[in-house]
């Protein structure tokens, strides 16, 4: 079903597609935020949240990655561990519906002082003979290595 037969209001596929961006981008920041992490437990927790992602609909990609060197500071022995902070986290999404893509980002602007979620591109896809179904993409990134995993959306 399209993204813009979802809504009530008459929406473009490009504005459904803005809304669904903004929809996961806010579930994972106020989901995930405050949950135990540490350098050991980042790269997990990442594809964790990636899988989770990816299997909403209209998910091409998304790619998370956590520092948590980024983080406050830590206890000793038992507690030695962070809790996951806007700091730490980077993401990017990519929607699909069809001829409509739709790139965002969740990361903290230093600059702002703010964990910014912003729209990096939201354009019609120009694709050539028949439509293919979208295959979704999770790359769990922390610190500098990757794993590549793929997987079908459930959009």
């Amino acid at each position: 079903m399209p993204a813009r037969k979802v809504h009530r209001a008459e929406l473009s596929d490009r504005e459904a597609l803005l809304f669904e961006a903004g929809i996961k981008l806010g579930g994972i920041f106020h989901q995930y935020l405050g949950i135990p992490v540490s350098r050991r437990t980042a790269s997990d927790l990442a594809r964790a949240i990636e899988d989770a992602v990816s299997l909403q609909p209209y998910v091409a990609s998304v790619d998370v990655r956590i520092d948590p060197g980024r983080g406050g500071p830590v206890g000793r022995g038992r507690f030695a561990y962070r809790y996951l902070t806007a700091e730490m986290l980077r993401v990017r999404i990519r929607l699909r519906d069809g001829p409509t893509e739709v790139m965002a980002r969740l990361e903290h602007r230093a600059d702002l002082r703010y964990p910014l979620m912003s729209v990096d591109r939201a354009t019609p896809v120009h694709r050539r003979g028949p439509a293919r179904p979208t295959s979704a993409r999770r790359s769990g990134r922390t610190l500098g290595r990757s794993a590549r995993r793929t997987s079908r959306s459930a959009g």
